[in-house]
């Protein structure tokens, strides 16, 4: 149960003077429903409205604060012309401009022959200085309350600054001091203010300066977030190391076999995360550990090699994928290399309906089908296991901490991997993957060509298609990829039919088109031609992103890839290379880009390495666009900048780990503190892990 001292946080922002159903709809929208919400929206600019001029000495394009009296209104002839209102001081006069006004409240804020003051930009217009729409009118009791600085919030269509600024003072108000949960030593080296007080400074910035993530109001209240995230994901680990494990030891005779019928020798990586992951399987405790590899390294192999360690054991092993064809796609890889130790592995996914299914749901239940591959149908209600032991996740499905626990569940202390081909900066490693273990491959098998990428207008689109044209001579296959012209379906769509019909008229019957709104059917029946050499060239949206292996495309054409993000491209690039043969990348790109779009291909063209790539992904873009957060489970921080304040992750980290192994059950003065903590950033459900929770 959350604190009662917290419980005002949490109340709607609707208990909030002057509040309503409709304007608590839009601050909503904006921050959230709740007061915290309101706390946690940080200011991202401010108005300084302290400069305070005569008319005559006021200057053209500031924000000022002037004092005049209203001499006359004049109402506008029709309802297009402006209502204007003229105010003078000893120096001047100016114009206040009103468009659609309503003349009983102007007459009422402006009457004539009485002092007012105005607060807005000064603009000039026919050698006339004027106000449009000041942002604040008032009495001259009222001139030191508006000449000062104002914080800008970002705002949602319907709701004014001015009215979010109203609810953010009454917000403000509610807040009391905490106890202090961070350890001293760290607050007195830092310069740190206590919670409460971080909380009112960085919502009244004086200057610029006042808004960077460096000032220690911003530092305090970022560190206070991902200490929250640190000591939840820690709770789950530890949650996860008591949970008993059992034992799994094989006796290497299946692994041996497949090893030997690889085409290749695994690599120094792939032993290692081999050897980690043995140590897991053998432990105490069950594993929860993160394979991740670039797209190439062989993390497949790894993942087989867990499973059949469990088919050694006598127990079962799946792995899940996030989509059909990629689920397709690891079967048919599966199946290749299990085959050398007499194993066939069973293939679960939505389309298997009826009989067909009913049939591969006993094999499941029976334990006749040892291996299985296949989509989230492997974990719905009704498929039983005799003995799940290992289960093997494919990342790109974005399972977060929640799902990771209950997936377990299908088995007896079941053993979980999870696998990611989107290399992730360590910085975000750790807010997003702190419950798990990690091994990385950072080697790619050998004999892997290095894909050579260049750059080129859009303009020179003849020139690609003559170079496709040489590239099919030599027996190439070629990805062409479409750009996303905006968040649908249908444009995108649109795009790719349309560059489809184009290389179709140059290279015939030869091309193959593959985008989102094809039937799963459609689709795999292209995928199939094209990697059987029915078809050379391959139109596609990004659908191609995850999975498809086809090593004899040696080309890929990205069409506007300054609308890709970096992670997209290395993804998408990687579908290359995946043979002997040398491959080259074609980034395409309008004649004027912005200079992010121009550090994302260049650092393309640089490097092939997927954790500098992401590393410079984080860099260009910050935490909260990288991967697309909302899909890809990544955490999402109100207060924390992860680019910029990465340095704090690491001390979190380290606090957490220390508070949990002193106080494992946060019992101490600081550990109920830290327990306020977690329920303030809404980490109830890791308090469940605690025994007096």
């Amino acid at each position: 149960m959350r604190p009662e001292n917290l419980f005002p946080l949490f109340k709607s922002v609707t208990s909030l003077k002057g509040v309503g159903a409709r304007t608590a709809e839009l601050i909503e929208k904006a921050a959230g429903p709740h007061i915290i919400d309101l706390l946690w929206h940080l200011p991202t600019d401010i108005i300084d409205r302290r400069y305070r001029p005569k008319i005559a000495d006021a200057k053209p394009d500031t924000i000022a604060t002037i004092t005049l009296r209203v001499t006359k209104h004049y109402a506008p002839y029709n309802k297009r012309s402006p209502y204007k209102i003229v105010g003078m001081d000893d120096t001047g006069a100016m114009n206040l401009v009103f468009f659609r006004a309503r003349p009983d409240y102007l007459n009422k804020v402006l009457p004539e022959n009485e002092t007012r003051v105005v607060s807005g930009k000064v603009e000039k217009f026919c050698d006339s200085l004027q106000m449009t729409h000041p942002d604040h009118i008032g009495t001259e009791d009222e001139i030191d309350a508006m000449s000062k600085v104002e914080p800008v919030y970002p705002l949602t269509a319907g709701l004014s600054l001015k009215v979010l600024g109203k609810a953010m003072a009454s917000a403000l108000a509610v807040p009391e001091p905490l106890p202090e949960w961070l350890d001293p030593a760290l607050v007195k080296r830092e310069k740190w203010p206590a919670w409460h007080d971080a909380v009112l400074a960085v919502h009244a910035p004086e200057n610029a300066a006042d808004l960077e993530p460096a000032t220690p109001s911003r530092r305090r209240l970022a560190y206070d977030e991902l200490l929250s995230n640190q000591l939840a994901l820690a709770l789950v680990r530890a949650h996860m190391k008591r949970s008993k494990g059992l034992p799994l030891v094989g006796d290497g005779s299946l692994r041996q076999k497949a090893i030997e019928a690889l085409p290749f020798e695994l690599t120094n990586a792939q032993k290692l995360a081999i050897d980690e992951i043995d140590a897991d399987l053998a432990a105490e405790h069950r594993m929860l550990r993160l394979l991740q590899g670039d797209v190439g390294s062989g993390k497949t192999v790894v993942a087989l090699m867990a499973m059949l360690s469990a088919v050694e054991a006598g127990a079962q092993a799946v792995l899940m994928a996030p989509t059909e064809i990629l689920a397709r796609q690891h079967h048919a890889t599966l199946t290749q290399m299990a085959e050398a130790a007499d194993l066939q592995p069973l293939l679960l996914t939505g389309r298997e309906r009826g009989k067909n299914r009913e049939a591969l749901l006993e094999k499941l239940k029976t334990g006749a089908a040892r291996l299985a591959v296949g989509t989230h149908a492997l974990f719905q209600d009704d498929v039983e296991y005799k003995d799940l032991r290992v289960a093997v996740i494919d990342e790109q499905h974005r399972f977060g901490v929640h799902q990771r626990l209950t997936l377990a569940a299908k088995g007896r202390a079941v053993d979980v991997l999870v696998m990611t081909a989107t290399p992730i900066p360590r910085t975000l490693m750790l807010t997003a993957y702190g419950d798990m273990d990690v091994s990385r491959l950072t080697e790619k098998p050998a004999g892997r060509q290095p894909v050579q990428t260049a750059l080129i207008s859009n303009e020179r689109i003849d020139e690609v298609v003559a170079a496709v044209k040489r590239a099919r001579g030599s027996g190439a296959r070629v990805y062409w990829v479409c750009p996303l012209i905006e968040e649908s379906e249908t444009s995108d769509m649109a795009a790719a039919e349309a560059r489809y019909d184009h290389l179709k008229s140059v290279f015939g019957e030869r091309v193959g088109l593959v985008h989102g709104r094809l039937k799963g059917t459609e689709k795999d029946a292209v995928m199939a031609a094209f990697k059987d050499g029915g078809i050379d060239i391959l139109v596609a949206t990004t659908v191609i992103e995850v999975g498809v292996d086809v090593p004899e495309a040696t080309v890929m054409v990205i069409e506007h890839a300054e609308r890709f993000g970096l992670a997209q491209l290395h993804q998408l690039r990687g579908r290359i290379g995946r043979g002997a043969d040398k491959s080259t990348c074609l980034l395409m790109h309008a004649g004027h880009i912005g200079e992010t779009a121009k550090a994302r291909l260049t650092t393309m063209r640089e490097t092939d390495d997927g954790f500098v790539i992401a590393e410079k992904d984080l860099e260009l873009r910050g935490a909260g666009e990288l991967l697309g957060t909302r899909q890809s489970g990544l955490p999402e921080f109100r207060l924390a900048d992860i680019a910029a304040q990465s340095d704090l992750l690491p001390i979190a980290r380290d606090d957490a780990e220390l508070v949990l192994r002193n106080d494992p059950e946060l019992e101490s003065e600081r550990g109920r503190a830290l327990r306020q903590l977690l329920y303030l950033f809404e980490r109830d459900a890791a308090i469940r892990y605690l025994r007096s929770g």
